[in-house]
């Protein structure tokens, strides 16, 4: 949200305060306080008829510290709020004449006690951002509503990434961009997961603490700063210090969550019915024995939205037209060694039998006057399931513990965006927001039950819509998108924006959402969903399987469904990371590589674990141009090498992917190909990549969560390895 208009003034009907002077520093045991009149203090009359800002200082964890930006305090604060882990060890504080300073880890807050309004960020001694004269502001407008907001410097050349899973410009620099979960698509600037953090490459990140809406200008109502205000009169943020980027996302995530471990099946071809189309149970063995008499790995399928009859979604009552015994049929897709994934949302349409149950026991959004909310999007007549009464959680997850009952292992917890403002919530939170944090409270729900019925490790969901701290609750995915290479290149932007916010584990729809995908583009989708951390088939209007595209796509999904099993215990040991660091299993250039300026803009091609770089082919030619950081670069597959740092061009056939290994790289390669949750300690081989001779001790994770730890030895160019 813009305020001025130019350098010099505020836009008609605005109106701002901003702290002048310092009348005062408080400390106590955890915190610093500063007052800060909005004009300069020249005599004891100048404090009268004057507001004053309070500017609040903390530090919730080890190079991080918290600041709150309030006028006034009296406001009311009915939630909800983001869990923020503040269990580190109380800051250091220190005056030092015209400053005082708080210090936690590396990372010091220094504030100007005298002269104009100034607090610089520095890590390890080194200035990071800073807060000027003019960057806190109070602002009123003429309908008298009222924000704060902060600008922070943005260093020359510093970029900006994350907020969110977001589809446009993957640095951010320039854009505008307001925290608020809507149901957009891939193919706008409305996002179905937005994370008030940003990470830059210039060794700190910023969490902004309000699951409200959140305005950035990042880098365009100021160029040289990044503006963020919210509505109200408080503000709350936290500068998280690096200094790589890596170490700014393990601080982040450690302050709001790492993700849960997640099925070793998980990993394996999801295969759906899709969306709109026709299917039953012999629709389902006809694709399922398709993929068995054409040697396809297949390790999940999934049910869409019409496993339920039209019109009840949502009751969790399986259409009996079209699954008549689905008990049995669940039974007989667990003896071919298939996991089941059903279709959910957190809708209740007025003709599902849920509605009147619901409605009578009070478990459905309210509005002002006492009434249901409904509308006739979506669902005729639905309402919305209040996720903050305890009673209806237990109501909901009581509904899909029968579905776990049959023969369910995982949701699909699709929608939770199109949240109403205009509603009461039976705790009292404000509506405003709800608006993004309900999307938590329905995947919480559902992972948690997930977690106590089949035991934890064993929850997976696959969920469309999040905020900070989503990323506990794995797989998302990337949401509806066409079936276009452009359509290709938006989804892995968004899937890198993801990650840069702190999320794990990531998926999209194979071959696009929307239309039915040409040959090239559907068999180019295949290679790159194979190499993201989840792999699902899925479409809209038309079926994924891929002998109804051509049979050469056959033998492309073939290839890389065997390929990724091969590398899984590669996948998991980066998986570890994740559960341990909170780094994500896909992750953008920048963050593996931060010393190497050529990787900062990068967004079609991205690391898949520390060692794999994939640059996915998005054109009908065959070629693809990447770039290669310092090194020499190995072809995971045929042997190639290539230096770096440089960019290269190549072609490659639809039974090749640009999978280039890091110089160094020691990977354990699997000798199964046909399931993902085999020994990986047993069932492997190491590979060396460019590696120098010499011993190196290599952790193996096994699917239980123990690891194998071995001693491996490089030697000409043979590898050998013995449990150490």
């Amino acid at each position: 949200m813009k305020f001025t208009d130019g350098y010099w003034l505020y836009r008609k009907g605005f109106s701002a305060l901003h702290p002048r002077d310092v009348s005062d520093v408080v400390e106590d045991e955890r915190s610093l306080t500063v007052y800060a009149p909005t004009k300069r203090i020249t005599s004891r009359g100048d404090a009268l008829n004057l507001p004053q800002l309070t500017v609040t200082f903390d530090a919730p964890l080890p190079d991080v510290i918290g600041v709150t930006i309030e006028h006034f305090q009296g406001g009311l604060d009915n939630g909800p709020h983001f869990d923020v882990n503040r269990t580190g060890p109380a800051p250091q504080f220190s005056r030092d004449g015209d400053t005082a300073s708080i210090t936690s880890g590396g990372l010091t807050a220094r504030i100007s006690t005298a002269g104009d309004w100034g607090v610089d960020f520095l890590g390890n001694g080194r200035l990071l951002t800073t807060s000027t004269p003019r960057s806190v502001g109070v602002i009123t407008d003429d309908g008298g509503r009222t924000f704060v907001h902060e600008q922070l410097s943005l260093g020359v050349g510093t970029n900006v990434y994350g907020l969110g899973e977001r589809f446009g410009a993957f640095v951010k620099n320039g854009q505008s961009v307001d925290i608020w979960n809507e149901d957009g698509g891939t193919s706008s600037d409305l996002a179905y997961k937005n994370v008030p953090f940003f990470i830059t490459d210039d060794g700190y990140g910023v969490f902004v603490n309000h699951p409200e809406k959140v305005s950035f200008e990042v880098g365009s109502e100021v160029v040289s700063r990044t503006q963020f205000s919210v509505e109200g009169q408080r503000l709350q943020y936290f500068i998280i210090h690096g200094p790589s980027p890596k170490d700014i996302i393990r601080r982040y995530t450690e302050l709001t969550g790492r993700p849960s471990r997640i099925p070793a099946w998980s990993y394996g071809l999801w295969l759906s019915t899709s969306f709109t189309t026709d299917y039953d149970e012999k629709t389902v063995n006809s694709f399922i024995d398709g993929m068995e008499e054409r040697n396809l790995p297949l390790s999940v399928f999934h049910f869409d939205c019409h496993w339920m009859r039209s019109f009840h979604w949502s009751d969790f009552v399986w259409d009996p037209a079209t699954f008549p015994d689905p008990e049995g049929m669940l039974a007989r897709l667990h003896d071919r060694g298939l996991k089941v994934c059903v279709w959910i949302n957190p809708y209740i349409a007025q003709r599902s039998h849920l509605f009147r149950e619901g409605l009578e026991r009070g478990f459905l959004v309210k509005r002002p006057d006492g009434s249901v909310w409904q509308w006739d999007m979506w669902q005729a007549g639905m309402g919305l399931v209040d996720f903050t009464n305890p009673d209806a959680v237990l109501w909901y997850q009581d509904k899909l513990r029968g579905l776990l009952g049959q023969g369910v292992d995982s949701f699909k917890t699709d929608f939770g965006e199109r949240i109403p403002t205009d509603v009461v919530w039976h705790d009292g939170s404000d509506p405003d927001r709800m608006h993004n944090y309900y999307a938590q409270l329905y995947n919480r729900t559902v992972f948690d039950l997930l977690s106590k019925e089949l035991g934890e490790g064993e929850a997976v969901v696959f969920a469309r819509s999040a905020t900070a701290g989503g990323q506990t609750m794995p797989v998302h995915w990337g949401g509806d998108c066409e079936s276009t290479f452009a359509a290709m290149a938006e989804s892995l932007r968004g899937g890198l924006s993801l990650a840069a916010s702190g999320f794990s584990f990531w998926s999209h729809d194979i071959g696009g959402f929307e239309g039915t995908p040409e040959p090239e583009i559907f068999k180019r989708w295949i290679a790159f969903g194979l190499l993201s951390s989840h792999s699902r088939l899925h479409g809209s209007n038309s079926y994924r399987v891929p002998w109804l595209v051509d049979e050469e796509s056959v033998d492309v999904l073939r290839h890389f469904t065997e390929q990724k099993m091969r590398l899984m215990p590669y996948l998991q040991m980066a998986a570890e990371q994740a559960y341990a660091e909170g780094i994500p299993l896909m992750r953008p250039l920048f963050m593996e590589f931060p010393e190497d300026p050529g990787c900062a803009h990068l967004d079609r091609q991205y690391m898949l674990g520390p060692d794999i770089l994939v640059a996915p082919v998005m054109d009908p030619s065959g070629t693809v141009s990447f770039y290669l950081p310092e090194g020499t670069w190995t072809h995971l597959e045929t042997g190639e090498q290539l230096a770096g740092p440089r960019w290269h061009r190549k072609e490659y056939s639809v039974m090749q992917a640009a999978t280039w290994v890091r110089e160094g790289a020691v990977l354990p390669i699997g000798t199964v190909s046909d399931r993902p949750d085999y020994d990986w300690a047993r069932d492997m081989q190491f590979r060396a990549f460019a590696a120098a001779d010499g011993t190196r001790h290599i952790a193996v994770p096994s699917p239980d969560g123990s690891t194998t730890d071995f001693e491996v030895t490089v030697s000409g160019g043979d590898v050998s390895a013995v449990v150490a």
